[in-house]
């Protein structure tokens, strides 16, 4: 499969850094400063799976002229619209759209764009994110991308990209239900990113305080409210995983919010918690934890210099 992968930032750099170390075709579409960055220096990752440089294909969007099997979409959601507009010219017929991001939304844009067909769900699990030197750093051991139709279908383009996704150095997962585990990863990523990002700290800091852990629990309740009230009732077995970590007494654990916020970076506030919420209030579900933090964000959002 010719595959191309939108950006190389800490997560599509990531996988597709391990798709092209395990021998795949893969070309990353790139902006300027990024080309010039691998251009010197190479797709470096740093990994507990074992570090690598590689020499990576590169195209700009002036450049994207002809379509590929695959283009995995891995921008931060409020990157995604300018992102359509570059990698159009990439998408065909039989041309499948893996994207990567957090939420909901961007199916919907997604499918706006390019149609029902080309647009397959996904999800990725892994903590990783570009160091001062212009590296991918991950920050966990957990590395998965799952895949599937969004009708649960088992199709042969799935099985293909299957065969392509396995064995290339990361565990890859064809799902029966791709949108239920891409609704669980939102509750999972929604409670995360509400609770270090209002409490400003890591999940041992916050379990530290008294009333921590009971004020991160309630924020798992509002979140699998929201999920269940929308069709898609979360596993027990997931909601105990997630409680027990997002509970652990000195975990270091963060998300993906908080780490830019920290950074003073933009935050996908509105697609990771404002969707979320006006979803849940679609069904009368109170959300007053996830409200304050979506407010706490978009305070900080709005403060931040405009491009």
């Amino acid at each position: 499969m010719r595959i191309l992968i939108v950006g190389a930032g800490a997560v599509g750099g990531y996988f597709g850094g391990r798709l092209a170390q395990a021998g795949r075709d893969v070309t990353f579409l790139v902006r300027p400063s990024r080309a010039i960055d691998l251009g010197r220096d190479g797709l470096r990752i740093i990994s507990p799976h074992g570090d690598a440089v590689l020499t990576p294909k590169l195209i700009s969007a002036e450049e994207t002229d002809t379509p590929y099997d695959l283009v995995f979409v891995s921008v931060k959601a409020y990157a995604l619209e300018a992102a359509m507009n570059d990698f159009a010219p990439a998408v065909g017929p039989e041309t499948m759209i893996l994207p990567a991001l957090n939420g909901m939304r961007h199916i919907d844009l997604l499918t706006k764009r390019f149609g029902e067909h080309a647009v397959i769900g996904g999800v990725c699990l892994v903590a990783a994110e570009i160091d001062d030197q212009g590296r991918i750093v991950q920050l966990a051991d957990f590395q998965q991308l799952i895949y599937g139709e969004r009708n649960g279908e088992t199709t042969p383009r799935l099985e293909r990209l299957d065969a392509t996704m396995r064995g290339a150095g990361f565990d890859a997962r064809l799902s029966p239900d791709i949108m239920q585990a891409m609704w669980e990863k939102w509750v999972q990523l929604a409670s995360l990113g509400a609770i270090t990002c209002l409490m400003r700290g890591t999940i041992g800091e916050i379990v530290a305080a008294p009333g921590g852990a009971e004020l991160s629990l309630a924020v798992v309740d509002e979140s699998a409210a929201i999920s269940n009230a929308c069709g898609h009732k979360p596993s027990e077995a997931l909601l105990s995983r997630h409680a027990a970590a997002i509970t652990a007494p000195g975990s270091s654990l963060t998300s993906s919010m908080y780490r830019d916020l920290r950074k003073g970076a933009p935050v996908e506030v509105d697609h990771i918690l404002g969707d979320f919420i006006e979803r849940g209030d679609a069904h009368r579900v109170a959300t007053p934890l996830l409200k304050a933090a979506f407010v706490n964000l978009r305070v900080y959002q709005d403060r931040l210099p405009k491009h």
